[in-house]
């Protein structure tokens, strides 16, 4: 099985998998106070200081959560007190929506970019908001001017949430001078174990922090429930080693747009800066489900969009925003994951025109 479905799940890391295994032989709870606890206590913050260290925050100021979905949840609980509304990008992750179900939304162009001269009209009118962008889009691949929309808010007191679960580790940035209030991780985005995450919190709100999760005080207060101490340390191996090999993966996607543009496809997001190993491919006629069930059969696995709709397919949020009209139910994602090859790109052509030519032709 050929596996470019990164953007659900990267494969482990070998890195990570040596520092779980190691945290795995560690019996004390991090929170003891006897040495098998101080030990345990010792993964965790050397955990700590190599995330915040990698994308550049200060270790009091990391939440450790058990994925990207909880991380959003607890920003968007935690800063929208007293703020006037919240606001959210049209194409953002179900746990950004569900966490924000009220929220007003901030439409997107055909590329999938935020309007941000939406955004400025919305603040300058409203006065002091929440706003949640995610760096890059987990369909399309599409970034964000997160940097313009950091100093759009603060222009107007506003507070910025990102969502950088699928930029980290394929993208640079640094947290510290990005000017956002918080931003999400995920472990399973980079290279890690699924079962962990991070919020990364400005200075200035970390300190005035409303926990989503109770209980003995772990996380300075903010997160309660005993850390996944393997799944932590597995997290910190995959960032570090993600962001010491910078992504070469352009050349590939590239390839695997070209042959399914021979084919027929339309490349969704084209116009707009990427990640580059994503790519969203409409089929006219053929319905995502199908695509995917055939390319399933031919060895390749790709996804409909998100995965994290029940291993439902359905028609896309995010394409419908961009104006995608009925491709929003014909497109697939594909996604190299951190060790995707050449000969994976070849197999995935050739699978591709032989489903294009094989359905289209049954469909007409």
């Amino acid at each position: 099985m050929i596996y470019l479905d990164a953007n659900a799940a990267e494969p482990l890391r070998p890195t990570a998998r040596i520092a779980m295994i190691e945290a795995l032989g560690q019996v004390g709870n991090p929170s003891s106070v006897h040495g098998p606890g101080r030990a345990a206590r010792r993964i965790l913050e050397n955990a700590r200081e190599s995330l915040t260290a990698n994308f550049g925050a200060r270790p009091t100021d990391l939440v450790f959560t058990s994925g990207g979905t909880e991380a959003d949840a607890l920003a968007l609980h935690a800063l929208s007190p007293g703020l006037r509304r919240v606001i959210i990008g049209a194409t953002e992750h179900d746990a950004v929506r569900a966490a924000a179900p009220e929220a007003a939304i901030l439409p997107v162009d055909s590329s999938g970019v935020a309007d941000l001269a939406t955004l400025e009209a919305i603040l300058a009118e409203e006065g002091p908001a929440l706003v949640a962008l995610m760096l890059a889009n987990n369909e399309t691949g599409v970034l964000h001017p997160i940097a313009e929309a950091a100093r759009l808010c603060r222009r107007f007191g506003a507070l910025l949430h990102v969502d950088a679960v699928q930029a980290a580790g394929r993208v640079a940035f640094n947290f510290a001078t990005l000017g956002a209030a918080s931003l999400a991780l995920s472990s399973h985005k980079v290279g890690g174990p699924a079962g962990a995450g991070a919020l990364l919190l400005a200075p200035e709100v970390a300190e005035h922090f409303r926990p989503l999760i109770g209980g003995g005080g772990q996380e300075r207060g903010r997160r309660g429930g005993t850390p996944a101490l393997a799944a932590i340390a597995g997290f910190a191996a995959a960032a570090h080693e993600a962001l010491a090999t910078p992504s070469a993966l352009g050349p590939l996607r590239d390839a695997a747009e070209l042959a399914a543009r021979t084919a027929g496809a339309v490349v969704l997001g084209a116009d707009a800066p990427r990640l580059d190993n994503t790519t969203t491919l409409a089929l006219p006629g053929l319905k995502a489900e199908t695509q995917v069930i055939a390319l399933d059969l031919a060895g390749i696995a790709v996804s409909a969009g998100a995965a994290c709709s029940s291993g439902k397919v359905a028609e896309s949020h995010v394409l419908k925003a961009m104006g995608a009209g009925a491709l929003a139910g014909q497109a697939i994602r594909v996604s190299l994951p951190w060790n995707a090859s050449e000969e994976d790109v070849q197999r995935f052509a050739t699978a591709y025109a032989e489903m294009a030519a094989r359905l289209l032709r049954r469909a007409a």
